[in-house]
Formats: C-alpha cells, structure tokens, sequence
C-alpha cells in the first residue's frame, strides 16, 4: 500500500516524500528515546540517592507509573483526535507537553543533584573486551622507560575520570551483569506481544459499541454513524497500561511494606524470575484464547467489525476474555521490568550508570527484534503465521502454536535466568576479596 493512502496526504504532500519523512521522524525519535532513557531514569534515582536502597526502589516504581499516565493520555486522547479530528492537532498535543517539559526541566536544573561528567565509558570497555578476547592487542610497557611509570613534574593533572584499576574493575563487573541481562531477551520477546500479536488477536474478537448513537446489530459493526466517531485502535492499548496503574500503587503502599515488615521482601533478581513466570502465563492464556477463537472461525461463526477503515471478521467471542492475558502481563512488567531498572541502577558502577542503563533499555529493543524477525520467519510459505490472501488476517493462521512456542522459550530461559541469578547473588554475598578494587554502587 502507498505510504500515505488518502488523497489528502497526496494533495498537501506528494507520496514519495511521505517515507524519508516517516523514517527520518522515527529516526529522530529513537534518538531522542535512547538518550532520556539511559540518562534520565539514573539521573532521576541520583535525586534519592542519599535517602537509601528503598527510595530508590520507591523512585522506580513511581517513575514507571509516570510513564504509564502519558501513555493514558497518548493513547485515549492524543490518538482519538488523530482518528476523528485531524492528525496535525494530535501531534501538537506532545509537542506542546515536551516544550514545557523541557522548560521545567531547564528551570529546576539548580535544583538537582549532579555529578561531574568523566566522559563515555564505552571506548574504555570495547577496549578491555579486546584485550581479554585477543591477549596481544594488550599494551606492553618498558619498565625502562620512565615515561610510562613517573608523569614529568610540570605535567597537568590527568582529565577527572575512572583510573586504569577502575577501568579494569567496571569491565569485570560489566561481564557479571551482562548474562543476567541478556537472559531477559526472552522476556521481552514475550512482553511486547502486547503491542502486536494481543493487539491483533483483539481485532479478530468482538469488540463491544461503547458509543451510543453507533449502530448495535448482529454484524457488531463498530464504525459510527456518518459524522459520528469511531473507536481508535490504538484503545486496545490501553488494558495493559490501566493494568499497570492501579498495580504499582498497590504494589508501593501495600505489598512491599507488608513484605518489608515481615522481612521477606524478595531480591530484584528474585522478582525479575516472578515477572518471567507471569509473563509466560500470560503468553500460555493467549494461545488457549486463540485456540478457542479459531474453533468458532472453523464453525464459520464470525462476525463482521469495522475498526477504523479496515474491516475484521471476529469471533464472537467478547474482547474482554483478554483481560487475564493482559493482566498477567501487566503483573510481569511490575515484577520483572521495574526491578530490572533498580538492579541496572544499583549494581552499575558509579561511572558506568548511564551506560548499563543504555544496555539495559538496548537489550529490551533487541527483545522486540527477535520477537518480529521470529513472526516475519514463521510468515514465509508453511509456516504457522503464513496467511498469503490476506496478510494480517489470522483466521487462516496458528497463531495460537506461534504462543505457545513463546511460552516454551520463555519458560526455558527462565530456568537459565534463576541459575545465572542465584550464582550472581551468592557471589554478591560473599566477602570482598582484598586485592579486588572496590565500586561505588551509588
């Protein structure tokens, strides 16, 4: 299909430079989201940092469900208005909030606690994985020369930054923290199946009128009568989110201080292995839902939907039996990837923080990655998500196998994550070695 369909977009802006446009926005964005994500959530718990390990805790739990009333707002606001009134209106709506965002910002910059910048710590750690891959990339130092051990005595004072020993000590703590980090890669395969497969699931379900005035009849035709409006897609979104929401409250002024109190508050690594088993029941509910659905389309029992301007012919099962998929997501994102932002924060290195942080949010990307390069394989001629006659149809599909085999790999990489986890905890718990340098954690 052209990149912008309607003859307005072909009016104002021919078709061909609609996709340089597309991709240089999403460009711009994903450049924007790299660096407030891998900055700002360490910046943000450096505001609490002398108060404790358990207002940092605190500080993302709360920072989460921040993020999770934007996405309220975009998805049952902004995304309305792009529908039904004008996408140029919509736009402006973030572009106005990320304005005064940044004043505020600027504004309370006095305000903030800082560190002084030591520079990116990146060059130094590809260097020492080169050095420990290939042992004669290592520098080899005279001791004759003495310009390698004693500095001349007008020298200047080295720039402020990690020293050589501290170099080598971030480094050996960036490989304890890797496979504990890349074990989560599964996960989110399976967590963003909520922005896609769920989402395409719910298309083919029935979707009850919330509008009044839209016509209620056997076909549960969802588009409004001329001039009314129409549900946006984007509102599938949303039972994930309100699910986060009202959890991580609970969770914050109820669980934890509960748990607390009886002194059997679980690790973040043990809570990241809860998240893991929530999320694959999650992924196990929706390939029994999907089971279901495809026994009512072999009965040729659809019905015929219109979201949008596209038109789906659903199940008739009701939308809401993907509540408890949702919900068992929604729990797994408050056990696994709120706990996954503490430990990247407070295991880094002081120096290193926004770099782990960067990994931690890079290594979640690659998760979705995976997760479609995976649909996009099983979608080729025989396999489980190969629908030829109409592509995002999935009547004609087993996307329900597609869950299940998600489950499997979630549920295996689990088991690997535990093991990995509980050596990881009981080297943590062991006495320092004296000839080891110590880190700060912050």
């Amino acid at each position: 299909a052209p990149a912008c369909p309607s003859p307005d977009c072909t009016r104002v802006s021919p078709t061909p430079y609609c996709a340089p446009t597309l991709y240089s926005g999403l460009l711009l964005l994903a450049l924007a989201a790299s660096s407030i994500r891998s900055n700002l959530t360490s910046f943000g718990a450096d505001q609490v940092m002398d108060l404790g390990r358990h207002a940092s805790r605190r500080f993302f739990n709360w920072l989460y469900w921040s993020i999770n009333v934007g996405a309220v707002l975009s998805l049952l606001v902004v995304a309305f208005i792009q529908q039904n009134v004008n996408f140029l209106l919509g736009y402006s709506i973030p572009v106005g909030c990320v304005g005064l965002a940044f004043f505020i910002f600027l504004f309370a910059t006095p305000i903030f606690v800082t560190k002084p910048p030591t520079g990116s710590q990146v060059s130094s750690m590809l260097k020492l994985a080169l050095q420990s891959c290939c042992p004669r990339l290592r520098p080899q130092h005279s001791v004759r020369d003495p310009q390698v051990t004693q500095p001349l005595p007008n020298q200047r004072a080295p720039q402020p930054g990690p020293s050589p020993q501290e170099d080598m000590a971030n480094f050996q703590v960036l490989v304890k923290l890797l496979p504990v980090m890349v074990t989560l890669v599964p996960y989110w395969m399976v967590y963003f199946q909520m922005q896609s497969t769920y989402v395409l699931q719910g298309l083919h379900l029935r979707i009850p009128n919330i509008f009044p005035d839209s016509p209620a009849n056997s076909s549960v035709a969802l588009g409004a009568q001329p001039g009314g409006y129409k549900i946006p897609e984007a509102w599938l979104l949303l039972a994930n989110v309100v699910v986060v929401l009202i959890l991580v409250p609970v969770k914050d002024h109820l669980l934890d201080p509960l748990l607390l109190r009886c002194k059997l508050l679980p690790s973040a690594l043990q809570k990241m292995a809860l998240g893991m088993f929530f999320g694959f029941a999650s992924v196990l509910v929706a390939g029994g839902l999907e089971m279901e659905r495809l026994r009512y389309v072999h009965r040729n029992q659809t019905v015929s939907q219109q979201i949008g301007k596209d038109m789906y012919y659903a199940a008739p099962l009701s939308i809401w039996w993907q509540i408890p998929q949702y919900l068992l997501i929604g729990i797994s994102e408050i056990f696994a990837s709120i706990p996954g932002l503490e430990f990247a924060y407070s295991e880094a290195p002081r120096s290193m923080q926004g770099a782990i942080m960067g990994i931690f949010f890079c290594l979640s990307g690659v998760g979705s990655l995976l997760g479609s390069s995976l649909v996009a394989l099983l979608s080729l001629p025989g396999g489980w998500l190969y629908c030829p006659r109409d592509f995002g149809n999935i009547n004609n599909c087993r996307m329900d196998l597609y869950f299940f085999l998600l489950a499997g790999i979630q549920a295996a990489t689990a088991l690997l994550f535990m093991w990995i986890a509980s050596r990881y905890e009981r080297v943590a718990q062991a006495p320092p070695s004296q000839s080891c340098p110590s880190r700060d954690r912050g």
